[in-house]
């Protein structure tokens, strides 16, 4: 495992006054070595030996340290994946409408400074400083498809 990410995660563990314990870290393996956005289930299965309870209260202190970003689909569940603060990999997400499934993709380089361009000339004619974007395409995946 990345040690430089674990790092990254104790420091801003410590900023906001917390431990980066071996259960915090037993969830961010998880989700370094997952290639999308996983449901809190989906956490507990991957991490047998820490208890559901535990999970969701570790993903609330991984957020709160802006480690761990929440991923809304359509379904029911939210999910749940590495910051792009943590990991500096920018990409978006495919939604299916029906079944809630969540796939990350990374956007060709003219679209991502095509959508840079336009954010920063919205904010700018509101007084709004654009930092960052997240797009998700809503549609049906391949599964449900056919």
């Amino acid at each position: 495992m990345d040690q430089g990410l674990h790092g990254e995660v104790a420091g801003r563990m410590s900023g906001i006054g917390q431990r980066y314990t071996r259960g915090r870290r037993s969830l961010v393996e998880v989700l370094a070595d997952t290639p999308g956005p996983l449901t809190a289930a989906e956490l507990v299965a991957a991490s047998a030996s820490i208890p559901q309870s535990t999970v969701y209260r570790n993903l609330a202190v991984l957020g709160q340290a802006g480690v761990v970003h929440r991923v809304v689909g359509t379904d029911e569940f939210v999910r749940y994946e590495l910051s792009e603060a943590v990991t500096g990999r920018h990409h978006h997400h495919l939604v299916c409408r029906r079944c809630g499934a969540v796939e990350d993709f990374a956007a060709p380089s003219g679209l991502e400074r095509s959508v840079t361009t336009l954010m920063d000339a919205i904010g700018a004619d509101r007084g709004f400083r654009a930092e960052t974007h997240r797009l998700d395409v809503v549609g049906t995946c391949s599964g449900c498809s056919s």
